[in-house]
């Protein structure tokens, strides 16, 4: 099963919080062993608001890249 989790500090440790309906399924207890894949998501949000200077519209970008692909 595969499913998104928020990272929490937990003292000096980074630690994740399995939902409820997770552990219900899966039938999850305290001290089993799980095999757990980490794997980071990209966060874009950072670009937000950054392109603010970009006169031509998405449409004429992506007009020109096709022209440039046809080349």
């Amino acid at each position: 099963m595969e499913s998104k989790l928020k990272a929490k500090q937990i003292g000096g440790s980074i630690g994740v919080i399995i939902p409820k309906d997770i552990v219900k399924k899966e039938g999850i207890m305290p001290n089993d062993t799980l095999k757990v894949r980490i794997e980071k998501t990209s966060d874009l949000n950072f670009l937000w608001g950054k392109f603010k200077d970009v006169k031509k519209s998405t449409d004429k970008i992506m007009r020109e890249i096709d022209e440039f692909e046809d080349e």
